[in-house]
């Protein structure tokens, strides 16, 4: 039987891009759940129209939206077998979801990173904060554990039942560097693949502004620290 894959999708304000994500994410994924972190737009309505299972989640914040999708999969009575995160902005190209879970479902792999590289970047979709912080973050990774992951990119596939075992808590822009950062101290098999990415649509809430990138910036290095002498 083919795995169970279940999307999630953190959402503030995405009216323009939602749809077009959902659109694109393939027949493979069994559900496609949309968590409007707050929304003041139509982001809501868009992506019910599009066909997602649409949560509500008012504290604003990465993580609370990654959480309350978790919360939402933990009560269903079947459960799937893999899960994928996934920005609304449409600055990722959902199709390659398929390779993105692949290692998982051929190799066995517990995680999956899709790498922003640099040569399938279209220009200026990554700030330089965002260039720089990335190779701080993944090199300070490899500095204290070892780690080979070159970004902290967003589009992901965890395997579900590793997922719930690291016990993610981060709330705001640590989320992904977290769930890293226990993979590594679990020793769980992972890897990346790369990824096209292109501008977004709309303003970044994070690194469109200089308060969300220190903000997100300092998140991000804290949890290393807090890792690297544990």
């Amino acid at each position: 039987m083919p795995p169970i894959i279940n999307v999630i999708i953190p959402a503030f304000n995405e009216e323009d891009s939602i749809a077009h994500v959902i659109k694109e994410i393939p027949d493979i994924v069994s559900e496609i759940i949309v968590v409007n972190n707050n929304s003041t737009d139509q982001t809501e309505n868009v992506a019910k129209k599009a066909g997602a299972t649409v949560l509500r989640e008012k504290q604003k914040g990465y993580g609370y939206a990654c959480l309350k999708g978790m919360e939402y999969i933990a009560s269903k009575d079947i459960k799937p077998d893999i899960i994928v995160f996934l920005d609304g902005d449409y600055s990722d190209y959902p199709a390659e979801l398929t390779q993105i879970v692949a290692p998982i479902i051929e190799q066995n792999m517990d995680l999956v990173i899709g790498s922003r590289v640099k040569h399938l970047r279209e220009a200026g979709s990554m700030t330089s904060p965002q260039i720089f912080g990335n190779w701080l973050a993944t090199g300070l990774m490899k500095l204290f554990f070892g780690a080979k992951f070159t970004d902290l990119g967003p589009f992901r596939a965890i395997k579900y039942d590793k997922l719930l075992a690291l016990g993610m808590i981060d709330k705001t822009y640590g989320w992904t560097v977290e769930m890293q950062l226990k993979v590594l101290k679990k020793r769980y098999n992972y890897t990346e693949v790369p990824v096209h990415y292109k501008k977004r649509i709309g303003v970044s809430k994070v690194s469109g502004t200089i308060k969300g990138a220190i903000f997100a910036g300092v998140k991000i290095l804290s949890w290393i620290f807090k890792y690297s002498f544990a």
